[in-house]
C-alpha cells in the first residue's frame, strides 16, 4: 500500500488497539531469519452473480482467459480490503461482500510462486447496479456473466475448477479449503 498503515475491513479503533495489545513485535531468534523465510502471494476475488445465479466474469486486456473481479493483495492490506479495492477499481461498483467461500492453494508455475487464492460471495447484483458497472479501460476489455459450463472453456482449468469449487460453498453454506482447484480432505 502507499502508505505506512494496514488496510483491511474492520473498525479502525478497535484494530489500532489490537495492535497496540499486542505489544512489540517478537525479537527475530535468529538475526536475518525473516528475511530468509517463504513468501506467499495472496490473491481475493469475489462470488458475483446476477438474478439468474449466472457468474461475472472479466476479461483482462492482458491475459487471454477470463477472471472473476479481484486481484493480488498489497503488503499490509487485508485479503477483504483487497477484494473490495479490486471490485472498486476494476468494475466501479461498492459492494458488499459476504462470507469467504473458498481458500486454495496454488502451487508455483512458471515465474509465478505459489499462493493462496481467496473467493468471497460477492452477492447478487441489481439491474441498476449491472448497468452502474465501469469496467476498468486500462485493465479490462468487459465483463459478462455466464453460467459456469459455458464459461469454463474461456477460463484457465485450475480457475474453473476454483470458481466451481467457490459455487459449490456458496450453495452449501459451508467455507471450502482447495489445492489447485480440488477440494482437500
Amino acid at each position: 500500500m502507499t502508505d505506512e498503515q494496514p488496510h483491511h475491513r474492520g473498525d479502525r479503533a478497535v484494530f489500532a488497539e489490537d495492535l497496540r495489545a499486542d505489544g512489540e513485535p517478537e525479537a527475530e531468534f535468529n538475526p536475518g531469519i525473516s528475511g530468509r523465510l517463504p513468501r506467499k502471494n495472496v490473491a481475493a476475488g469475489a462470488l458475483v452473480r446476477d438474478d439468474q445465479g449466472r457468474v461475472l466474469f472479466v476479461d483482462p486486456t492482458y491475459k487471454p482467459f477470463l477472471e472473476i473481479p479481484g486481484g493480488m493483495v498489497e503488503d499490509d492490506e487485508s485479503p477483504l480490503a483487497a477484494c473490495h479495492r479490486e471490485v472498486r477499481e476494476e468494475l466501479g461498483l461498492e459492494l458488499k461482500l459476504g462470507r469467504l467461500l473458498l481458500v486454495d492453494w496454488m502451487p508455483t508455475h512458471g515465474v509465478w510462486r505459489d499462493s493462496l487464492q481467496l473467493i468471497f460471495d460477492g452477492g447478487t447484483l441489481s439491474h441498476a447496479q449491472i448497468r452502474a458497472i465501469d469496467p476498468a479501460g486500462d485493465e479490462l476489455g468487459g465483463f459478462e456473466f455466464l453460467d459456469l459450463d459455458a464459461a469454463r472453456p474461456r477460463l484457465r482449468p485450475s480457475k474453473s475448477r476454483r470458481v466451481t469449487l467457490a459455487h459449490q460453498a456458496l450453495l452449501s453454506g459451508e467455507t471450502c479449503y482447495g489445492e489447485f482447484g480440488r477440494p482437500a480432505q
